[in-house]
Order: C-alpha cells, then structure tokens, then sequence
C-alpha cells in the first residue's frame, strides 16, 4: 500500500501532474480544488487516480473541514504536497493593498493554514513530509511581480524555520523552487486592477511579454512530477530543491557568486528594463 498524500491546487497545471504521477505510482493521493469535485473525482475513479477534495486554501473552516474529510478516509497523512498558489502582476506602487493581501492569502497564509492543519497528525505519527512550492523567484526576485517574489521568499523563510521546529517529531519539510514551466499559470495571471500606469504601464508591458515567452519555452509539468515522486521516496530531504530550465536554475548559484550587486544587471537586461 502507498502512502497518503494531500496535493494542493491540483486541479490544473503542477499540481495536477503531481497528484496524477503519484496516484499511478499506487499512492493514495487527495487533491484539492476550490470547486467542489465531481462525485466520481471524490469518490475516485480507479485506485491509480487522484480523489479530489473540496478546499479553498484561504479559509480557516475550509482547510480544518477538508483535513477532517481525508483523515476520516485514509487515517493518516504521511505526505503534503503544498502548491496552491496564485501570481499576481502590477508594479510595487500600483497594486492595491487588497491585492497585496491576497497574493499572500494564498501563497503565504494559505500554506501556513495547510501545514498547521496537519502537524497535529504528523506529529503523532512520529512522521510525515512537507514539500512546500516555492520558486526561483523566491530567490530571484522579479520586477512587476514583486509581491510574488515576496510572497515566495516568504515561503523559503517560513519552511526553514519548520525544518528544525518539527524535526525532533520525526517531520521533514523542504521546498521546491521551480522557474517558469508550460501550465495554465500564464493565463491565471491576476493583473493589477490599477492596470497600465502612465509612469509603469509601457516598462510592465515589454517585462510581462518577455515572461510569457520563457513560459511558453519552460519545462513540461512532467519534470516536476518526476521530483515530487523522487522526494516522496527519499529517506532525508534537504532544504530546498531547483526544478525548472537549467539556465533559469544556475541563476541561483551565479547570484550567489557574484552578489546582488553585480547579479542584478543581469536580471535586468533578462527583464527587457533600461
């Protein structure tokens, strides 16, 4: 028998391979989707498939009800997998503080919300991983999707302090930190109510258009899927993962070795900014 896993956001794109590649493997895999699932979904439609669960990550009832649902099916949790996320595109000085907030409702708070629902079930277990979607810009952040960046670099610190409180209770967490793969996040895209900015819009623009691009050209979810099965099987998790186009992930080391200073021309020039 396989393990119990919780998939969040796997109704499409990274998570949805995910869940899938794991369920075939022959875990017990529980998705989690804001629309409530298809009878069929739930219930699931063969052994090898992926049960859906009704949950909205940014509510407090929704993530306690859906937890209980899954422990009432499997009895344990010996897996989370904590992608549900959201991107939202605007200039630092143009995005409302209402859309501040709910880039972090999701990407933040949302995984947080996830995670506290399940300790109380690893720790007793004595057992149990979190995999926690990060991304390379939470390590490299991105011009017109600042908060974004912020929000992931908020996840990195968030999951390095979890990795050493939730050791003793024999729980493992880690990140991974994809670049830019071919899903349905391009089009998800949440612009900025405040839109084109005289002083930002035409800078946005050009910087957005490139981003689409190297969407359009990343990796296949499958190189994704492919990880998250790797570190379900892994005896020790380190602390963070890279997945994504090779160039995008040597980004990380190169910073490192040149420093902020020196790295961010060119991030600039990559972001088409003068």
């Amino acid at each position: 028998m396989g393990l119990v896993i919780l998939v969040t956001g796997a109704s499409s794109g990274l998570g949805r391979a995910a869940a899938v590649r794991l369920a075939a493997a022959g875990h017990r895999v529980y998705g989690t989707s804001r629309k409530a699932p298809a009878e069929h979904e739930h219930e699931g439609a063969s052994e090898n498939e992926p049960r859906m669960l009704q949950m909205d990550v940014d509510d407090d009832d929704s993530v306690a009800v859906g937890v209980d649902v899954l422990l009432a099916h499997a009895g344990r949790i010996d897996v989370v997998l904590n992608n549900a996320g959201i991107s939202v595109v605007g200039s630092l000085e143009d995005t409302s503080m209402a859309e501040v907030r709910r880039q972090f409702e999701t990407n933040l708070f949302g995984l947080i919300r996830v995670t506290r629902a399940v300790l109380p079930t690893m720790r007793a277990q004595a057992g149990g991983k979190i995999i926690n979607v990060s991304s390379l810009a939470g390590m490299l952040p991105l011009p017109f999707q600042g908060y974004y960046s912020a929000s992931k670099f908020a996840v990195e610190g968030f999951t390095r302090g979890l990795r050493m409180e939730v050791r003793p209770f024999g729980v493992q967490a880690c990140t991974i930190a994809p670049g830019d793969f071919r899903t349905e996040m391009t089009a998800n895209r949440i612009y900025a109510a405040a839109g084109d900015s005289q002083a930002y819009g035409a800078q946005m623009r050009k910087t957005v258009t490139g981003y689409e691009a190297d969407e359009a050209s990343g990796a296949d979810p499958s190189e994704f899927a492919a990880l998250v099965e790797k570190l379900v099987g892994k005896r020790k998790l380190k602390p963070r993962y890279l997945c994504g186009p090779l160039m995008q992930q040597l980004g990380v080391p190169v910073e490192r070795l040149l420093g902020p200073r020196l790295f961010e021309p060119i991030m600039r020039d990559h972001c088409k900014i003068e």
